[in-house]
């Protein structure tokens, strides 16, 4: 795409010269329009933008309040979509750690009417030496967690510097987050929706450590963290509650109706049930009632789909082949390693069995289960 047609959007809160040195250069570049949103930034800080605002092809939009930069990003959607023709967009950071010629690569990258995400990606490997070890550390962490949830290896999930069409700005506008979160949402969105999100290296910049950055390590961290394990939450929580529902449901039908004078076998031998047959029926009862409950709150409450065809047919699947997986490699690992007749270590290896296949079922439940039909239509 031409430099002519897109718009640099910058937040930003509280700067410094970084800013004025990035947008002069910008400018000089040729780029359609630089576009900075003060967030709320203190009186001290306001001659700072009114520079930027005296030059040509710049414009800056004040919130009054200090309200996220994902908040400050959905003010110059807003404005890119309202007051101007441009027909691409490349978000950056104001604290000078975004360099021109990666801007500009990213802008002849850019594609209209295409609604793919350029993410600038910044080199975390161990053989650069201009990252700071927790910065290292803390992306490849949130790198490898987005890739076990949403199945997307992504290098540098937290970088500012992307670039989206025109065409894709509308759907940004509905994206949830108006903090540091929101830029995470935007993966999740992509991910969720299948939406491609390509990867372009960029130059690694780290200013003195990065002390300059606003992002609070451990409060928006948290909402971040929150965001990516969200879904995941919600299954252990329905899981927990149908497992609560299913004891609870099987105890009413073992010992129901059962006078307090009487005990349970007295009272199923004069209705001609055995014990035994009794605590068939009551754990299959309760386990078809949890387990119905359980694919409705996974439907409607976890994954939030409205119209899955053919999601009680796959989950009824699943449950099976979990359950058979389950019975034959706790029973196969046992044997291999002679253990079968230690009670105790075939609890552990059914403990480390049972939850590496919960994994498993969560990512098979939420990719197919739990599909969103309407996505792919």
């Amino acid at each position: 795409m031409d430099k002519r047609q897109c718009c640099v959007l910058i937040p930003s809160l509280e700067p410094d010269e970084k800013l004025t040195a990035y947008v002069q250069k910008l400018t000089a570049a040729g780029f359609g329009l630089v576009l900075v949103i003060d967030d709320g930034s203190s009186e001290k800080y306001q001659p700072i933008f009114d520079q930027i605002a005296s030059w040509e092809g710049c414009r800056v939009l004040h919130h009054e309040v200090n309200r996220g930069k994902g908040a400050a990003l959905k003010t110059g959607f807003r404005y890119i979509l309202d007051q101007t023709d441009l027909q691409g967009v490349i978000t950056a950071d104001s604290d000078g750690q975004h360099t021109v010629p990666d801007t500009l690569h990213l802008a002849e990258l850019l594609t209209a009417d295409e609604k793919n995400l350029l993410l600038g990606s910044r080199d975390f490997s161990r053989k650069s030496k201009k990252v700071p070890p927790k910065s290292r550390f803390g992306n490849r962490l949130t790198s490898a967690v987005f890739a076990l949830f949403y199945s997307r290896w992504l290098p540098d999930t937290q970088t500012g510097l992307r670039a989206l069409s025109r065409a894709f700005l509308k759907e940004q506008l509905d994206i949830e987050g108006d903090r540091f979160e929101y830029e995470m949402n935007q993966l999740i969105y992509c991910a969720v929706h299948k939406l491609p999100m390509t990867v372009v290296p960029i130059e690694t910049v780290y200013l003195d450590e990065n002390q300059g950055t606003h992002f609070h390590p451990i409060r928006d961290s948290w909402r971040i963290y929150k965001l990516i394990f969200g879904s995941f939450f919600r299954f252990m929580g329905a899981s927990l509650l149908c497992t609560l529902v299913d004891l609870l449901l099987f105890t009413v039908l073992r010992h129901w109706p059962v006078p307090q004078w009487v005990g349970a076998e007295t009272t199923w031998k004069l209705l001609g049930i055995s014990v035994m047959a009794v605590t068939v029926l009551a754990t299959w009862i309760a386990r078809v009632f949890s387990a119905g409950l359980n694919y409705y709150m996974n439907r409607s409450l976890v994954f939030k789909i409205r119209d899955s065809k053919g999601s009680g047919l796959r989950y009824l699947l699943v449950a099976v082949a979990i359950m058979l997986l389950s019975s034959g490699l706790v029973g196969g690992i046992a044997a291999l390693f002679g253990l079968t007749s230690a009670s105790f270590a075939n609890t552990v290896i059914k403990i480390v069995v049972d939850t590496i296949l919960y994994f498993i079922n969560y990512r098979i439940q939420k990719n197919w289960v739990f599909r969103n039909v309407q996505q792919e239509a």
